[in-house]
């Protein structure tokens, strides 16, 4: 069984920072793709980020030289580091990971269980 599992997130001011994490474990074989969305009260869910196994990066334009994403392949881990907080960032945001069980010959699609974040003074 495969988990991934968040931690960060809270309330942090605006022009403030976060940083959130997430590790996947279980039976994994290989995570071709990690990534972070967001879904804030009333919209649907966005990418906000995501990083291959080569670390080649994407990132949503509304959060394009203020946030970070990284991962440590080794760790089965990804991070995002958030800076320059603005309240259109409140939402809750979730760890996704398309990745290989071990043994299975095609990835599937897997998320966390979500973490809110709160930009407010």
């Amino acid at each position: 069984q495969v988990q991934l599992v968040e931690s960060g997130g809270g309330l942090v001011q605006p022009g403030g920072s976060l940083g959130l994490s997430c590790v996947a474990s279980g039976s994994i074989g290989s995570i071709p793709l990690m990534g972070w969305y967001r879904q804030a009260h009333g919209k649907q869910r966005e990418s906000v980020a995501t990083i291959d196994l080569s670390a080649t990066t994407n990132y949503a334009d509304s959060v394009k030289g203020r946030f970070t994403i990284s991962r440590d392949n080794a760790k089965n881990t990804v991070h995002l580091q958030m800076n320059s907080l603005k309240p259109d960032d409140t939402a809750i945001y979730y760890c996704y990971a398309v990745l290989f069980v071990y043994g299975s010959p095609s990835p599937d699609d897997y998320w966390g269980q979500g973490t809110q974040v709160t930009v407010s003074s």
